[in-house]
């Protein structure tokens, strides 16, 4: 298995407990599980394979931890390194910046070399607008706690299943 970490940044705990299902759905022996804000983004270089996630918070803007970080991401080489991303909103809410904090991070990712894989279909969710979209397409798995909280366990199943060749 490729080496990989999973990456976040939680507001209020539901990011925290979509990476530890994340992780535990790749098998967690097998995989690194931090706090963005807790670690050096150096730390990230290490990796072959990351797993970003993210809340989108307030008007559609980042969490604490990664709008502390971004400055140091801008200052990293990614090229090489394979990235999929998770993000979690309320898409009745705040469906107007939808799960927007994990586009924002896509196109950081993107911009200093990372390939992304693991995009999820948007046809389930009930939004007005993202950051995140892609061709009709999140570009990773979109989560929300406060109204498909039934749903998460088996779309995480599903998209770890659809990211597991980059694993390995």
């Amino acid at each position: 298995m490729k080496k990989t970490a999973v990456v976040w940044a939680s507001q209020t705990g539901n990011t925290k407990e979509a990476a530890e299902l994340i992780a535990t759905e790749i098998g967690r022996p097998d995989v690194d599980l931090f706090e963005v804000s807790r670690e050096e983004l150096l730390r990230l270089t290490e990796y072959d394979m990351l797993i970003i996630g993210t809340s989108t918070w307030g008007a559609g803007e980042l969490p604490h931890g990664w709008r502390e970080a971004v400055s140091a991401l801008d200052q990293l080489d990614l090229t090489g390194k394979t990235v999929a991303f998770f993000g979690l909103g309320d898409q009745l809410v705040y469906g107007d910046w939808y799960v927007d904090a994990m586009g924002i991070l896509h196109d950081r990712f993107v911009s200093r070399g990372a390939k992304v894989v693991g995009a999820w279909p948007s046809d389930t969710y009930e939004f007005s607008s993202s950051k995140a979209l892609r061709d009709g397409m999140f570009v990773g798995l979109a989560l929300d706690a406060d109204n498909q909280e039934h749903l998460t366990r088996e779309r995480i199943r599903r998209w770890v299943c659809s990211i597991r060749p980059y694993l390995s």
